[in-house]
Formats: C-alpha cells, sequence, structure tokens
C-alpha cells in the first residue's frame, strides 16, 4: 500500500527519486515495473504495472463507449511504460511534465495503489494549510471510522 506525501526534486533530465520506504516493495511485488500517465488533475499518476493492466480492463469492459475511448484516448493513450533505474529514479517524459505543470519541485502522495505527483505551489495551494476545508469535511463526514 502506498501512502503519505513526500516532497521530491525532479532533476534536470525530469529524472526523480522514488521514496526509499517503496523501491524495495516495487522492486520485488512488480518487478521495477511501472506506468505514468496523466490525470483529469493537473497531475501524473503512477502505478505499478498490474495495477494500471487492472485500470486498463476496466476501460475495455465499460459499456459506455464513448467515455471508454476518451479513457483510451487520454488515459491509456498519454501512458509510458518506465522501470526504476538503481537509484529507484523514473524519468517523468516532458510531455506529462509540461501537462501536470511539473518544474522541479514536487509532490509525491500515495493513493493506496499507485502514486499522484503534484507540482509542490500547486499540491499546498489546493491541499495544504489554508487550503478549503469544506470539501474535506465533507468527505470525512461520509467516511466510517
Amino acid at each position: 500500500m502506498f501512502a503519505g506525501s513526500y516532497p521530491l526534486t525532479i532533476d534536470d533530465k525530469g529524472r526523480m527519486a522514488i521514496p526509499a520506504r517503496f523501491r524495495a516493495q516495487i522492486a520485488e511485488q512488480f518487478s521495477s515495473q511501472l506506468f505514468i500517465t496523466r490525470s483529469h488533475h493537473p497531475c501524473l499518476e503512477i502505478y505499478p504495472a498490474p495495477a494500471f493492466h487492472a485500470v486498463a480492463s476496466q476501460i475495455k469492459s465499460m459499456d459506455d463507449r464513448p467515455k471508454a475511448d476518451l479513457l483510451n484516448r487520454v488515459f491509456i493513450g498519454s501512458a509510458v511504460e518506465c522501470e526504476m533505474d538503481k537509484q529507484g529514479r523514473v524519468l517523468l517524459p516532458q510531455l506529462l511534465r509540461k501537462l501536470a505543470r511539473l518544474d522541479s519541485s514536487a509532490m509525491l502522495v500515495g493513493q493506496i495503489d499507485r502514486f499522484d505527483i503534484w507540482d509542490e505551489d500547486l499540491w499546498n495551494q489546493k491541499f495544504g494549510e489554508g487550503s478549503d476545508a469544506s470539501d474535506l469535511a465533507a468527505a470525512f463526514a461520509v467516511l466510517k471510522r
């Protein structure tokens, strides 16, 4: 399970290091095979290969063909398969970085079976201290805990 938020740096070549605490898990469980794609938010999503294939299967079996076609074009069509290097880095393609407005400071956010990568300033603006808490309060209100 991927959880937590981690400020990271994207180097000049577009590489980003996955936090050490997740590297062994990804290597052991998923042979370091990852997919990076765009989101409906201004961020990127990183999936281990099996989780990405599960989403692709859902899209393939959708009854709503126009929505499935759109997801195929955007979500699947933007996806890039990659592998972590020996230092635990992944290359974020320039086109995807541009779509997510990523520069050098990013926030990697665990999302159970994937990671989101946000521009750090945008993440802090939307979800950090001082952000609008009304949506968050409404979401917590329906959570059974």
